[in-house]
Parts: structure tokens; sequence; C-alpha cells
């Protein structure tokens, strides 16, 4: 595997190189019927290895990608699909230009972005052992909490399960871990967990992904 990535990278891999292996995330994809497939672009080669775009705007192909997906989209629409943001925009702006949206994440998708804006490692701790790491929902999804990242922390299993049940939160003014008293009350234990209280917490590397206050403050309203 290493010998066929490295014969499409710009720079040879090492011995000991680990390079990470990226992927795109198609999230909202949809699917045409055979009779509704459109013609490949003249200028479309089929032995493109890394992929090709089309500018939505200033390029002539482009804009009659856009206006062919976009009129399929309206003429199979469905109430019982759902669409998501991204699948009504396409279908708004059709007559209009193009519009970027964010869209609706799923479960999957929000625990792989979750766990690759925080690079693996637990907010908390560290911890990189990637089979015990999960993403947490700041504010339960089952209570109106998204799935986007901002409303995500990377934390070790254990952790996660505290922080669902309250035994543990983080400050939303400090980014802090507080530790709930209720482990010691409970379970006369929990010394490994009173260590972290007051410790900050890693933030992830894309400022834009940054825990959100509101969701925090939720958090710390279940906190007891």
């Amino acid at each position: 595997m290493r010998d066929r990535i490295a014969k499409y990278r710009r720079s040879p891999i090492g011995p000991s190189d680990n390079p990470s292996v990226g992927c795109i995330l198609l999230a909202e994809p949809f699917f045409l019927n055979e009779t509704d497939w459109i013609p490949i672009p003249a200028d479309f080669s089929l032995n493109i290895v890394q992929g090709k775009g089309y500018d939505c705007e200033d390029n002539a192909t482009g804009q009659a990608l856009w206006q062919e997906i976009t009129e399929r989209l309206t003429a199979s629409a469905q109430p019982s699909l759902n669409p998501g943001p991204a699948t009504v925009a396409a279908v708004e702006s059709r007559y209009g230009r193009p519009t970027l949206v964010r869209p609706r994440l799923g479960q999957g998708a929000f625990r792989l972005i979750v766990t690759d804006i925080y690079d693996r490692r637990c907010v908390m701790i560290g911890e990189r052992t990637l089979p015990v790491l999960e993403a947490a929902h700041i504010k339960p999804y089952g209570l109106g909490g998204p799935h986007q990242p901002e409303n995500g922390l990377l934390l070790r299993s254990d952790l996660h399960t505290l922080f669902d049940q309250g035994y543990m939160t983080v400050d939303a003014d400090e980014l802090k871990v507080v530790v709930s008293g209720r482990i010691r009350e409970e379970f006369e234990n929990g010394r490994d967990y009173y260590q972290l209280h007051g410790k900050a917490i890693r933030l992830p590397r894309d400022g834009s992904s940054l825990p959100l206050r509101e969701y925090l403050e939720f958090h710390n309203s279940l906190f007891r």
C-alpha cells in the first residue's frame, strides 16, 4: 500500500515516515437515475486520477453542469426525502448564483471530523489510542445538540461516560476541566480524575471549530 501511495505523491515516503492519508467526506450525496445521467463534458478526461473541478460562476462548463444538476434535483424532489441544507440551497439557487452552505452532518461524519480536528488526541489527557477515543456531544443530540464540530469534544471512553453523566464538564469561561465531588462521594474513588480538575483542554487546530460557548454553558447547567 505504501508503494502504491508513493507513486501519486509529490515527495517520496521515507522508511520511517508515517504520512496521514486524507479523505473527502461526502455529506448529503444523491444519485440520479440512469435516465437522468448527465453527459460527460468534452474536456473531462477518463484518465483523471486526482479529480477535476469546475467553477460554477466563471466557467461555462461548470455553469452548464450546475444548471443540469439543479433542474434534476428540482424535478425529482420529494417531501419524504427530507433534503438537507445543501440540497435545498442548490434547488433554491437554480436561477441565481450558487450558494455555499454548511451541510447537515450525520453521526458518522461528526465522529470523523471531531477526531480529525483534535488530531486524534483526547482533549483532557492527550490520549492517542484511537480505539478508545470517542466524539462526545457537548449538548446532547437528543436534547437538540447538532452534529457539528463546535458541539464536539474528543474524549477517552471513560471520560466520555463521565462527561455525559454530568460527573465532568468544561468551564464555558476558562475552557478548563471541572470534576464533580460526586465521584468521591458515590464511589469513594476518582483520584485519577481529580488530577484533571482545573486543567485546560486541548483546543482544535481549526479555530473555526472551537467549542461553542452556548453548548458549554448548557452542559455546565447539567453538571452536578
